[in-house]
């Protein structure tokens, strides 16, 4: 998952469809469902907040990337001695990242 955009907080705001650019000023986009376009200040509001909470899920994207994969746990199903290794591998990275 990336980093929310302007973009993403200007959807988020009005709901339906919209076209823009990504980091495109709020008048380039064009509200195809005829929604109200926010104000710059509410898209910015709204933008800080995902920002904040995408930031306060660091840890988790940080863990899922070195999480065991779906293989490796597939085949801990069947074999006890794999199954230790990924319950140790998941505590290990769960200390390396803890939750906040």
């Amino acid at each position: 998952m990336r980093k929310p955009t302007y973009f993403d907080a200007v959807v988020d705001l009005i709901g339906g469809a919209i076209n823009g650019v990504v980091e495109g000023p709020l008048d380039t986009y064009t509200f195809i469902d005829g929604q109200t376009p926010p104000t710059d200040e509410e898209v910015q509001t709204r933008l800080a907040s995902m920002i904040s909470d995408w930031d306060a899920q660091e840890y988790a994207r940080n863990r899922q990337v070195e999480y065991p994969t779906i293989q490796e746990l597939v085949v801990a199903l069947y074999d006890t001695d794999d199954k230790a290794d990924i319950e140790a591998k998941r505590a290990e990275v769960k200390a390396k990242y803890p939750k906040p």
